[in-house]
Parts: C-alpha cells; sequence; structure tokens
C-alpha cells in the first residue's frame, strides 16, 4: 500500500538464452504478477525466471522512502508495476500525491483512573488507546518506568490493554501512566494515582498488670496498641479500646505473731536459766513481716545447783561500777538539756502580741487597705507589697484594746507572756549569685541559668509562697511545713525541654511543663502544694496520666496515677479543669505525662496569630502557632514575638485535637478578590499529628503569605479555618487593619501577673495563721451531726478527697492549704466565712476591725 511519495529499487537483471522476459513486482495489494511476452517450448520451461524474493507490504510514512526488494532468476530485466503503472529499471523514482493511510489520533478513547487500594486487594487499570493505523501497541509505566510483568509476575497486562496488580502491595504506589505507540507517533495517557493504603489492626493484650491494691479490692489492667499493622497513607485506625481494666482482690499480706513463751528452763551451770517461743501465730504469708524481738530469752537464777563463785569483793566492785554508769549518763542528759535551750531561745515560742498573727504580716509604717465589707476574717494583707525581706521581732502595736467585737467564746485565748522572733524569709539580693551558687550543688545539676524562669526565697516554719510570674506555677509552704528551728532556702524553676528531656514511650504525651522545686531531700512535716497548668481534658476516663519524678540519678520514675491514688503515698494530686495541684511530702522535679485510652481523649490546643507590626511592602504574612494550652508555652511565645517585631492581631483561641490520627490542618477563606489573594499553592497547610501529640517540640507554627494588590489597602477580613476530620472544625474570623497596632504585646499578656515572686510569713496567706489554728481546732475533731472538717470540704466541693484528707493528723488544715492554693488571687475571704457560718462555727471564726485599725 503507497500512500505518500514512493520509491521503487530493482534487484537483479540477469540473462536467459538471448530471451528477453518481462517480470512485474507488485500491485498496490502486495500481490506478485508474473507475465511472459512471448509463448516458450515446453522444454524450456523449466528454464523461466522465478522469483527467489518477493516484495512485501511496507506502510509509508509522510516524507520517509520506501525500499521494496525484489529478486529473480534467471531473468535479464525487472519492472515494477506501481499503482497500475509499469516502471522501468531505470526510472527509479515516481512522483506520485495519494492521502495518507497512517495515522495515530491523540486523545485516548479511556484513560486510566486514580484509585486509594487496601493493601492486598486487586487492582484494575483501564485503558483505551487512540485509534491509529496501523493498530497501536500499548505498553504500562509506573513513575515514568516501565512495568514488565515477565520480570514482576505481580503485574499483568490484559488483551484489551488493562493493567492488573494481582495483590496489591505498598511499593505499588505511584502513578501508572498508559503508553500507546505505533510507527507514527507515540501516545501518553494522564497519570493515574495509586495509593495502596494499610488499616490499622490491634496487637495482641499484653498480660495484665499487678493488682493496684496491695490488700483487697483494686484493679488491674492490660494494653495494646494499634501497631499490627499501623495505619499508614490515611487507613483506618483502630476502633475500640487500647486498655481494659478489671476488678482484682489482692491476697491481704499476713505479718507474722509470736506464740505463747514456754515455761522456763531448769538453773544451768552458769547460772541462767531459758524460755523460748515461735512466730507461727499466725506465721507471715503473702508478703507479711516477720515477728518482731527475741525467740529466746534467759534471766540468771539462783537455784541450789547454781555455784556460787562470786566472792564478797567482787561484788562491792560490780555495784560501784553499775552507781559511776549511772552518774555519767545523768550529767550527760543535764549536758543535753541546756544545750537544747539555748538554741531553742529566740528560734520559736508563744508570741507576744496576738494581734500580731490575725491582722497579717506587714512591714513597719505600712497598713492595708480597708475591705469593702467589715464582717472577715481578717484583714486580707496587702499582696502588692513584698515583704519577704523583713526579719526582727514582732512588737505589739498601740490601742488594741476595743478592736475587734467578739462574740459568744473568745477567739484569742491569752498567750502567756513573752517575746519571740518570728523568722520571716529574707531573699538574697542577687538572683544570679544565688543560681550560681545553688548550680554546684550535686543535687541541683538540672537547674537552668535563666533567672527569669526561676524564683527563690528563705522560710521557716511559718511557709510561704513562691510563684513564677505568668506560667500557672506556684509552690505553697503551708504553715509547719517545715519544722519548727529550721531554714531552709527553697527555689522553683520550669525547665524547658530542650534543658531537660523527657523520654516518652509509644503513644504517650507531655501534659504538663517540667517544674522543679528544691533543693531535693530536705525535710518536711507536711505536704506542700506545687500548682500547674496540664493541657488536656481532665476526663480519666479517657486517660492514663501518671506523674513522673526525677530521681537523683537522673532517670524518671512513676510515682502517681491519677485516679489510683493511695493516701499512704507521699503524692497526691488535685486535678481541676486546667491546672494540678500536687500534694508532696518531698522536693524535686515533676511532670505530668498521658496516655490516651481511646480516640475520644484530646488536647487542649491554643492558637494564637501573629504579623508584623510594620508592613510597607504588597506581601503580608500571618504567623499561626500552635501549642499546648498552657500558660508557660504562651508565655515564651510572647517573649519570643516580641523580640522579632511580632504583632498580636487576634485573640489566643483553644480546640481540642484529639488522638484520631489525623492531622491539624489549616486555611484562610473568604478574603476580598478585589484587594487580596493568597499565594499558597495549597489549598491548606497541614501540621503532622505526631509531631502535636507527643509535645517533643514546645510549640509549631506554619505561615500565611498574602498579596495586597495596591499599597494602600490596609483592611483585611478572613476566616481562618481549622480543622483534622472533614466537617468537623472550627473557624475564626479575622477583622483588623494591617496598619494600626492596637494590641500591646506587653501591658495585655506578659505583665497580667505581677505579684513578687516569693512571699514569706503571715503574707503569703489569706487566712492568718493564729484564725487557721482555731478553725483546725474547731473542726478537726468529729462532731456528730456532722458538722466538723467533713462538712467543710464538701462545701468546698473537695469530697472526692475525703480518704485523703481523713489520712492526715488535721484534715482542716490540708483542706485550707489547697483553699489558699487555689484562691491566692481571687479567694474571698468573706465566702470562707459564710461556709463557716453555714457550718454552725459562726461564733468560732467572725469578727469585726474597727476603722482604726483599717
Amino acid at each position: 500500500m503507497l500512500s505518500a511519495p514512493g520509491r521503487c529499487r530493482r534487484s537483479a537483471a540477469p540473462r536467459l538464452l538471448g530471451l528477453w522476459l518481462v517480470l512485474a513486482g507488485f500491485t498496490s495489494t502486495g500481490g506478485s504478477e508474473h507475465a511472459a511476452t512471448a509463448a516458450l517450448p515446453a522444454a524450456f520451461s523449466d528454464l523461466l525466471p522465478h522469483f527467489l524474493v518477493e516484495p512485501e507490504d511496507e506502510y509509508i510514512v509522510k516524507n520517509k522512502p520506501v525500499t521494496l526488494t525484489c529478486r529473480s532468476t534467471p531473468a535479464t530485466q525487472i519492472y515494477f508495476k506501481c499503482n497500475g503503472e509499469w516502471v522501468h529499471q531505470d526510472d527509479h523514482l515516481i512522483e506520485r500525491t495519494v492521502d495518507p493511510a497512517t495515522d495515530l489520533r491523540k486523545n485516548f478513547e479511556e484513560e486510566p483512573q486514580g484509585k486509594e487500594v487496601a493493601l492486598d486487594q486487586e487492582v484494575l487499570l483501564r485503558c483505551h488507546p487512540p485509534e491509529g493505523v496501523p493498530q497501536a501497541e500499548v505498553e504500562w509505566q509506573r513513575n515514568e518506568d516501565l512495568v514488565d510483568p515477565a520480570s514482576d509476575p505481580n503485574y499483568f497486562i490484559t488483551t484489551d490493554h488493562n493493567l492488573v496488580i494481582k495483590k496489591a502491595r505498598l511499593a505499588d504506589t505511584g502513578n501508572y501512566t498508559c503508553v500507546a505507540k505505533n510507527i507514527v507517533a507515540r501516545r501518553k495517557s494522564n497519570s493515574a494515582t495509586v495509593l495502596i493504603y494499610v488499616n490499622g489492626g490491634w496487637s495482641t493484650w499484653t498480660t495484665w498488670s499487678s493488682c493496684s491494691a496491695v490488700c483487697g479490692r483494686g484493679w488491674q489492667k492490660r494494653s495494646r496498641s494499634c501497631t499490627n499493622p499501623t495505619p499508614l497513607n490515611g487507613g483506618t485506625s483502630c476502633e475500640g479500646q487500647n486498655v481494659q481494666k478489671s476488678a482484682c482482690v489482692a491476697t491481704c499480706p499476713v505479718d507474722g505473731g509470736w506464740s505463747e513463751w514456754s515455761k522456763w528452763s531448769a538453773c544451768g551451770a552458769d547460772c541462767s536459766m531459758w524460755r523460748s517461743r515461735e512466730c507461727t501465730q499466725p506465721s507471715p504469708g503473702t508478703g507479711g513481716k516477720d515477728c518482731q524481738g527475741l525467740d529466746l530469752q534467759s534471766i540468771n537464777c539462783t537455784s541450789e545447783q547454781c555455784p556460787q563463785t562470786v566472792s564478797g569483793a567482787e561484788d562491792v566492785a560490780l555495784y560501784v561500777g553499775m552507781v559511776a554508769v549511772a552518774l555519767c549518763l545523768t550529767l550527760l542528759l543535764i549536758v543535753v538539756v541546756m544545750v537544747y535551750r539555748r538554741k531553742k531561745e529566740g528560734l520559736d515560742a508563744d508570741v507576744a502580741d496576738s494581734s500580731i498573727l490575725t491582722t497579717g504580716f506587714q512591714p513597719m509604717g505600712i497598713k492595708p487597705s480597708k475591705p469593702e465589707n467589715s464582717h472577715l476574717l481578717t484583714i486580707q494583707p496587702d499582696l502588692t507589697t513584698t515583704t519577704t525581706s523583713y526579719q526582727g521581732t514582732l512588737r505589739s502595736r498601740h490601742d488594741t484594746a476595743g478592736k475587734f467585737s467578739m462574740t459568744n467564746g473568745p477567739l484569742l485565748d491569752p498567750l502567756p507572756n513573752g517575746s519571740h522572733t518570728l523568722h520571716n524569709g529574707k531573699l538574697n539580693p542577687d538572683p544570679a549569685e544565688f543560681v550560681s551558687r545553688l548550680s554546684t550543688q550535686s543535687y541541683f545539676k538540672t537547674l537552668p541559668r535563666d533567672v527569669a524562669n526561676t524564683s527563690y526565697g528563705t522560710f521557716n516554719f511559718l511557709g510561704g509562697r513562691l510563684t513564677i510570674p505568668n506560667t500557672g506555677i506556684s509552690l505553697l509552704i503551708p504553715p509547719e511545713a517545715i519544722p519548727r528551728g529550721k531554714i531552709y532556702e527553697i527555689y522553683l524553676t520550669v525547665q524547658r525541654k530542650e534543658d531537660l528531656r523527657l523520654p516518652l514511650a509509644g503513644c504517650q504525651t507531655l501534659l504538663s511543663p517540667i517544674v522543679s522545686c528544691g533543693p531535693p531531700g530536705v525535710v518536711l512535716s507536711r505536704p506542700v502544694i506545687l500548682s500547674m497548668d496540664h493541657c488536656f481534658d481532665a476526663c480519666l476516663d479517657n486517660w492514663a496520666v501518671r506523674l513522673k519524678k526525677q530521681n537523683y540519678e537522673g532517670a524518671w520514675e512513676d510515682v502517681l496515677l491519677m485516679g489510683e491514688e493511695l493516701v499512704s503515698e507521699p503524692y497526691y494530686c488535685q486535678l481541676e479543669a486546667e491546672t494540678c495541684r500536687l500534694f508532696s511530702e518531698q522536693l524535686g522535679t515533676f511532670a505530668l505525662v498521658g496516655e490516651s485510652l481511646h480516640m475520644g481523649a484530646a488536647k487542649r490546643l491554643r492558637l494564637v496569630l501573629f504579623s508584623d507590626a510594620y508592613c510597607s511592602t504588597l506581601e503580608y504574612n500571618i504567623r499561626v502557632y500552635c501549642m499546648d494550652d498552657i500558660q508557660d508555652v504562651f508565655k515564651e511565645v510572647m517573649q519570643m514575638e516580641r523580640q522579632l517585631g511580632g504583632r498580636l492581631i487576634d485573640e489566643p483561641h483553644v480546640l481540642l485535637f484529639k488522638d484520631s490520627y489525623h492531622n491539624l490542618r489549616l486555611s484562610i477563606h473568604d478574603m476580598p478578590q478585589a484587594h487580596w489573594r493568597s499565594k499558597l499553592l495549597a489549598g491548606y497547610q497541614e501540621i503532622p499529628f505526631y509531631h502535636i501529640w507527643n509535645g517533643s517540640q514546645r510549640y509549631l507554627h506554619c505561615t500565611f503569605t498574602l498579596e495586597r494588590l495596591s499599597l494602600s489597602t490596609c483592611e483585611l477580613t478572613c476566616q481562618l479555618c481549622v480543622w483534622q476530620v472533614e466537617g468537623e472544625g472550627q473557624s475564626f474570623a479575622l477583622d483588623f487593619n494591617i496598619a494600626k497596632d492596637t494590641r500591646a504585646v506587653d501591658s495585655e499578656f506578659l505583665l497580667m501577673d505581677s505579684n513578687a515572686t516569693a512571699l514569706a510569713g503571715p503574707s503569703a496567706f489569706q487566712i492568718p495563721y493564729l484564725i487557721r489554728q482555731k478553725i483546725c481546732s474547731s473542726l478537726d475533731a468529729p462532731c456528730p451531726n456532722g458538722a466538723d472538717w467533713r462538712m467543710l470540704a464538701q462545701r468546698l466541693k473537695l469530697e472526692r478527697h475525703m480518704s485523703f484528707f481523713a489520712s492526715k493528723a488535721s484534715p482542716t488544715s490540708v483542706i485550707l492549704d489547697l483553699w489558699e492554693a487555689q484562691h491566692f488571687h481571687s479567694g474571698n475571704i468573706n465566702q470562707l466565712a459564710a461556709v463557716m457560718a453555714d457550718i454552725g462555727k459562726q461564733e468560732a471564726m467572725i469578727f469585726l476591725v474597727s476603722d482604726g485599725e483599717c
């Protein structure tokens, strides 16, 4: 078939017996035509020329020659007939224009479509190549590499050119292209993305943990993880709980008990007789203690069988020696008592004037402001006045008579005569020197040299309070927590995660700042209260939250599981919506670490938006910070943006980030198209789930770059959308002027907490020391009608901790400590007085303050 200018080429022209033969080479259909110019005798029929090679069909491509080959023997000349015309051997080229017959269209009749397929499933990609002459051949490519079913039997190409992946593997993820080609052209389809995803699967259950109770009813649990396999490429997470709890009953330990003593033995030759007993009533079991004491006892005897070998002179010497020893012990005891009394003088005793403790500890010459309501427990101390540097003997104030209106039952009993010194906290005037000195101690290796994030003070038995401003972190040292006669230098600091690494296993996440208080190892008579923020939804049904403490070797240990606290342990937690109050009998470094029990668990995140304070170009950047909802992290971001010259453009927003393995997506919409456009190529920005969940990075941020079409455009209105799952997000409206800096970063947020970082003595508490003692003595004793500390706990909504309060020597004192920790900034002592009146203890509480005192 010829469809363009063609070329015919002869091959041979042999001579045979002087006869000239004419041979026709091919026709338009590719057949051969043989013709003789004259009839030959039969004798010569075997000498007729015959073809050795005949022309074959060829396709003609425009502007390209085609060669046809023909060989014959015996022959002297060969002719070609081209499109019905004879061509002589000397005429090799004929010019003729015909319609093209070869082609390959550009568009595929059916192109492969992208798919998301589960692991091990079959994948079918369809491809119908474009029409062409000759018919196109089809091959497949994955990521521009040829797919060869011969080398990889997992692939199969059907007769109608479809590609079949028999069993999808993770390695089969990629972009697939169908390629059609013939002699005319080569065509490629649009790429089809095949994503092989993996649905999550549960691992096997771990073994059951030991029973939480040492004796009696408790809980045990087991866990599993969504790692068999782990969800990949958008696969579904495991359904169900990853932790199971079961009730258990622990066999109580049995302490050993002694049996009765046996009868005394006969008096022996050594003038002694014996008796014994056994630890069998009962025998110790299940980890119980062995019997304490001797199992064999002996005494001297004077039986007739005992030989008398001691002479009279030896008896006299024995008695003299015993008297001498007794005299020495008596003299030693007298010396010890005298030394103790001398040390005791000047340290603590009864206070000469009780009005000092009932009106708050104020520096001389400074008077507190008059409260609006005169029915108070006491005058509220002036918290803006730092009194920690005062030290000296408290003298009685003048004109104290007639200032207090007392009801039935005197509130203040007379104290014995005498004047003693109250040692108040005294601050070192050089913070850097204090940190430098403590940093040299072996127990203070992890204290950062950042004085701005450290608070410290000197305290005695009157207690006090340490606070790190704008972080929500404080340490309350209740009265009598430090033993009388002791004076401690105590510090409080928040550790940056870069300074102190906390190892997290599996799906654990950090839920609080890492806080250090110390020095470790100090002796405390009562627990202190450490307050710090947390960032989870405070639902223990969704979480397993553990308190971790760093030991002396630097390793982290689990010391408490929230919801399963034991009152006998040295740690106890009061969990609030955004704060954790830790009762601790030991100082050290602490942090809260959580592990979600199911996908309903959520962390609180805080979104904060910043931009440049001044913009002189068309481009305008909006920085969106995503951080744990903890004041300490927020403070750090604010300080960093202040150094960068940033501007806060909207109030911080709080959102819940669920344990769903979905990334956090952010986008900006609804900008006025006539004035603004986004330079972001994608429709949204994405922060990976694990970057947020594990809490290893203190804050994350993404930047949206916008462009205004004119420098005169200053007003910007838009919507910030934040979501994890499509259709379940939050939207925040933004409306501001980029040329006006109306939000002061420093004054509004960084200076919210202007109180002193360290307060010592009565100024650290709202309830005066002596009033506190009266409350405790009134409510500690059980009351038949329930008007005791238990009712106080109920009125203050602390009934969940009844067993913890009951385990303390003074339950009321612990309740008041917690009230002080909760209400230092916002507490109303009138409300506490109203609670006391409701309990029925008004006659022991309320008194009036005269105008002269105020």
